[in-house]
């Protein structure tokens, strides 16, 4: 049988379309079409895969990006093909759902922690393992909201396989009873299967919804406003991070435990 990492280098290009050796040292990673769109056109470079799962492209300064999909299982399945590139550092750029009314539309969440609501995250670790990003690493996105001049919270962030929980009132109470700052469909998966792969990994949410007031439920319409207004600001501040933390950041280093 093939190793993990054979696998890994034969299906990252099967999923993405692009060569290993394209993908840079630091990798952004979005469920956004339109953020790889506008990633290609700042650069002037290709976009790959645009008929395979997942779209992916690299500028010349050696930042990648990968729009791998939505829920937890392709997050996964994007961190175990990452394996075969070895990456310095992964940034997921999501959207989430605020839950508190410090957590309102248009803000960015810096997590410091996720709940493996998922289950996905359990056939990496015991549940008792928590789901934490690379402190080094959201020390240097934090340094650049900083200094943009842009707020952003920090918090424990709830990811969920569910999609469609919003009419749930029990499960509206449970998120409450976490004291979670927002909710999401990815993050913690990141987190764990980074940490299974000795990936420096963190995440930079944008706020697009505030699911827990009627008024303040995602609609199409909603999620547009979202886009047109803090999508390209999302976009740059991830771009700004990962290129300059090699240069300005601290050494990451993953230990084993």
């Amino acid at each position: 049988m093939p190793t993990k990492l054979e696998l890994a280098q034969s299906w990252l290009p099967r999923y993405t379309g692009m060569p290993v050796d394209r993908f840079g040292d630091y990798i952004l990673l979005t469920n956004f079409s339109n953020y790889v769109a506008r990633f290609a056109e700042q650069f002037k470079c290709d976009v790959y895969g645009e008929d395979r799962p997942m779209q992916a492209a690299t500028n010349n300064r050696g930042l990648s990006i990968v729009k791998f999909g939505i829920g937890s299982p392709n997050a996964a399945i994007i961190m175990d093909l990452l394996a075969a590139r070895r990456p310095r550092g992964v940034l997921f750029l999501g959207k989430c759902g605020g839950l508190k009314t410090t957590s309102e539309i248009g803000h960015f969440i810096l997590p410091i922690a996720a709940i493996r609501g998922e289950g996905t995250s359990n056939d990496y670790f015991p549940p008792e393992v928590p789901a934490l990003p690379s402190f080094k690493l959201h020390k240097f996105v934090s340094q650049k909201l900083n200094e943009a001049g842009h707020e952003y919270r920090t918090g424990v962030v709830y990811t969920t396989n569910r999609r469609v929980w919003e009419h749930d009132a029990e499960f509206q109470q449970r998120l409450q009873d976490m004291t979670a700052i927002a909710i999401d469909m990815e993050t913690a998966t990141v987190f764990i299967v980074g940490h299974r792969n000795e990936i420096a990994r963190g995440a930079l949410l944008l706020v697009s919804d505030v699911p827990i007031t009627p008024d303040g439920v995602k609609t199409e319409e909603s999620d547009a406003r979202v886009t047109r207004n803090w999508a390209d600001i999302h976009l740059q501040l991830g771009i700004d991070a990962m290129t300059h933390i090699e240069a300005q950041g601290e050494n990451i280093k993953h230990f084993r435990y």
